[in-house]
């Protein structure tokens, strides 16, 4: 029988920088829950909101996959490699951190807030050479049905990282039935509701919650009101 486990929107960390709202789902920063680390390979799953001409000044990471998905508003991004470039609303950027990379992300607007998510993978690799990607996604292609964004594979739709990793972004109607069959035996997959109502193996979710689901196959979602989730499949053990 699967495993679960479910996280409320309400239940989430909170830091409020006045030029950055946070929700961390995992331990980050000055939250820290002992039972709410990581799931998985997934450690973090920050909901961000950057306020108008406001952002991160340059800082290092290193030995993570590091996946940016911005849902409204412009983020600016310079980092230690060279690469300058604008993330905006259907795109999806991945860093590859490595051996050291250190970036900076800014909110291009001057008149409205940026809002992304921030997820943190564990790599499978340690110590790799930095890397950088950036794509922008058809959103036809997650129309009622679950639109690839990351995988492990280079050259594979979507993005690629050091992991043995499938995201996943739907956009679903009312009423739609729809089952996700996990890559890879030993993965569990992470749901999180961007919005919408809708019921996943029979546990019934809305708006920014999240559930974890593993020890299964296959995981069912019925669509209760127009929805769109992130599914992040990862391996359990790592």
């Amino acid at each position: 029988m699967a495993n679960t486990i479910i996280h409320k929107a309400n239940t989430r960390g909170f830091a409020n920088h006045g030029w950055l709202q946070s929700h961390h789902t995992f331990s980050f920063a000055n939250y820290y829950n002992p039972e709410r680390v990581n799931f998985g390979a997934l450690r973090v799953l920050n909901d961000d909101s950057v306020a108008a001409g406001m952002g991160f000044s340059t800082h290092p990471h290193d030995n993570m996959e590091i996946i940016s998905i911005p849902l409204e508003g412009d983020l600016q991004h310079k980092d230690s490699m060279g690469n300058v470039a604008v993330i905006k609303s259907g795109d999806v950027q991945v860093m590859s951190a490595g051996t050291g990379i250190s970036h900076s992300e800014m909110n291009k607007n001057t008149d409205k807030p940026v809002k992304f998510l921030q997820i943190w993978v564990f790599p499978n690799k340690q110590n790799v050479n930095p890397r950088y990607g950036q794509i922008t996604l058809d959103a036809d292609q997650r129309l009622n049905r679950f639109q690839q964004i990351v995988s492990p594979n280079e050259g594979s739709e979507g993005v690629w990282i050091h992991q043995d990793a499938w995201f996943h972004l739907g956009q679903f109607d009312q009423g739609q039935s729809v089952n996700y069959e996990l890559k890879k035996k030993g993965n569990g997959v992470y749901a999180f509701i961007l919005s919408g109502d809708l019921t996943i193996d029979g546990n019934d979710l809305h708006k920014r919650d999240g559930i974890g689901i593993w020890n299964t196959e296959n995981i069912s979602f019925q669509i209760n009101s127009d929805s769109e989730v992130l599914l992040m499949e990862v391996p359990m053990e790592v």
